[in-house]
């Protein structure tokens, strides 16, 4: 079976029909006429006039397709959509029971024990190697810190007194073991004076930490002064004025 369409040859209205049926209805005005005629009519619409008058309906079987609405249908769509918006659904669909879920995804009992076992082990490790370290680095600097004025003593004056934040002004002191330390002063300074500072700020390091003189070839001083920067490790000293650096090696390299 097939549809065919025509036109009303009485409102022009477009008409669906069986192409079997030698005859077709309008749907809106109940016309019935020859399908043929209804064909020809859609083919050349402009050739035509259309009376619009009002047909009377018979008992003639209907020529046009129609889906019937039953009420039953309609009530149970609305039952259906009420019980959706309320999360719930008319028919539950079985689940499937070879298809994997993430709810069924579950790790084993011992496993989690296991991972949170590990990760509290790996952080107390971590705590356990960190905290002595910063203890150890703080007890050291507070030596340091309290003896430093020994490091310039006779040989330049440099601000050891700390602002409100408890840090000092003239000079820093930094690294896991205080190997580093920065310093300024307005004096003069020769290499010999800054190798002297170098020698004094070891000194002090050792007997703080309790390291031996090998552990001088870790320190790095620098000297700022206001014509240049000096700095010296157990190399000797390096001074750098206006992009010029000169290099002086250490009292005992210059003996030999």
């Amino acid at each position: 079976m097939a549809t065919t369409q025509g036109m009303c040859k009485n409102c022009g209205s477009l008409i669906v029909f069986d192409n079997r049926d030698d005859k077709c209805e309008c749907i809106f005005c109940h016309l019935v006429f020859p399908s043929a005629e209804a064909i020809e009519i859609l083919e050349n619409p402009g050739n035509y006039t259309f009376p619009n008058e009002k047909i009377e309906e018979s008992e003639e079987t209907r020529h046009y397709y129609a889906t019937p609405v039953y009420p039953d249908m309609v009530e149970k769509a609305v039952a259906r959509d009420k019980t959706n918006r309320s999360g719930e659904s008319e028919t539950k669909e079985k689940a499937n029971e070879f298809e994997v879920q993430a709810k069924d995804v579950k790790a084993p009992k011992k496993l989690v024990i296991g991972l949170a076992a590990g990760i509290a082990a790996a952080v107390a490790i971590v705590v356990a190697i960190a905290l002595p370290m910063y203890f150890s680095r703080k007890g050291m600097l507070n030596k340091i810190t309290s003896s430093i004025d020994t490091v310039f003593d006779g040989q330049i004056k440099v601000d050891t007194s700390v602002d409100s934040d408890g840090f000092s002004k003239g000079y820093n002191v930094f690294g896991q073991t205080c190997q580093n330390i920065k310093v300024a002063t307005a004096d003069e300074v020769s290499s010999k004076t800054a190798e002297e500072i170098f020698r004094k700020y070891c000194d002090l390091r050792n007997k703080s930490g309790n390291y031996s003189s090998d552990a001088d070839s870790k320190v790095t001083l620098e000297i700022y002064t206001p014509k240049g920067i000096y700095k010296v490790t157990a190399s000797g000293a390096e001074y750098k004025e206006d992009e010029v650096i000169e290099t002086t090696q250490t009292s005992e390299t210059s003996e030999t």
